[in-house]
């Protein structure tokens, strides 16, 4: 990268390990919290694509203004916190671990050592079994992210149209900046929408034996195996 643009290495230092390396970062970002989101906008804009680089940005404005305005009026609608709607499931599986005390749990801390709980910042099956026989509430051991007033904040900011081209205000000295195009080669041939599949995803072919000896590899028309 410092070959490509020496610019790069100071503004990577300076921000600091956590916002560009997934194993310095404190935060679930680019991991649980936001890899269903990320791929979702993926497979919504996989056709916009295609398209050139204004229509893009106005495809891609327009899908977030529907989907901030869905999911705006559905958090003004929820009446009840989002960490109950997890709750049948777990509860179900306290039968599972009633007496059973083989992990443990710190509420104070929010920890468990099965790992889910500081994972998720939900009560694992073990707190919620612990939650159940001590007869707390569960609500004040989930994570803040599961609030509703938090839910309503997520979407209160709205999502404007892009203004016309003429009343863009663009600083000097990127209007200056001279973009240059990539110094990489590009592969000969249309490029390639769909990655290669490993071994592990491809479907396996249909297994199929001769009827005649049983073996595979072959059918009974080209079976050297008759009986004379």
């Amino acid at each position: 990268m410092c070959k490509i643009d020496p610019r790069v290495q100071p503004y990577l230092f300076e921000i600091g390990y956590g916002r560009w390396s997934r194993a310095y970062s404190k935060v679930k970002r680019s991991m649980v919290m936001t890899s269903n989101i990320a791929e979702s906008i993926n497979a919504a804009n996989k056709d916009a694509r295609e398209l050139p680089v204004m229509r893009l940005l106005k495809y891609m404005t327009n899908l977030l203004q529907q989907g901030n305005n869905k999911n705006r009026k559905s958090a003004m609608e929820t009446s009840t916190e989002a960490w109950r709607k997890v709750r049948p499931a777990t509860e179900k599986l306290y039968t599972v671990f009633e007496g059973v005390r083989r992990n443990i749990v710190c509420l104070e801390e929010g920890t468990c050592s099965c790992g889910k709980f500081q994972m998720d910042e939900l009560p694992c099956p073990y707190a919620w079994a612990v939650l159940k026989n001590q007869q707390l509430k569960p609500g004040q051991y989930c994570s803040f992210y599961y609030k509703k007033d938090k839910l309503l904040r997520t979407y209160e900011f709205p999502v404007n149209p892009m203004p016309d081209e003429s009343l863009w205000v663009i600083p000097t000295e990127v209007m200056e900046d001279v973009v240059l195009p990539p110094k990489g080669r590009r592969n000969a041939g249309r490029p390639r929408k769909e990655r290669l599949k490993p071994a592990s995803e491809k479907e396996s072919k249909r297994a199929f034996s001769c009827s005649v000896c049983g073996q595979g590899g072959h059918n009974r028309k080209t079976c050297m195996n008759r009986p004379k």
